[in-house]
């Protein structure tokens, strides 16, 4: 999947769309989802113009690849979701239902979440 500099997510980083940000930093912008799957369902979107995990991965240097992480856990702290649990996910291409083309992990939290079931 090639990157689209102007996926949703590359103009909520430029800021021409916005967003109700939880939290920020030089790696990463994260933000609350707009349709959320749980009480808490918050977005967190690398910086850079990533398309997929793989892509970020293989791309990014080091230093964005250990900010980015670092950031999820920060955002994990903020909401709260330490304390009760909590799932990342991370969708990447069409048959993952992949729907942005920039790399991006999803936390949801803030209730009882049920098995992950796949088919």
């Amino acid at each position: 999947m090639s990157y689209d500099s102007n996926n949703i997510f590359a103009k909520i980083l430029r800021g021409e769309i916005q967003a109700k940000k939880v939290y920020e930093d030089e790696f990463a912008l994260a933000f609350n989802d707009i349709s959320p799957k749980a009480p808490v369902h918050v977005l967190v979107i690398p910086k850079g113009p990533y398309s997929t995990y793989d892509d970020f991965v293989n791309s990014a240097d080091e230093a964005e690849i250990v900010g980015f992480q670092r950031a999820i856990s920060k955002v994990l702290n903020v909401t709260g979701v330490t304390q009760t649990g909590y799932r990342l996910i991370s969708n990447a291409g069409m048959d993952a239902h992949q729907e942005v083309p920039h790399y991006h992990v999803h936390i949801l939290g803030g209730h009882p979440l049920g098995p992950l079931v796949c088919k």
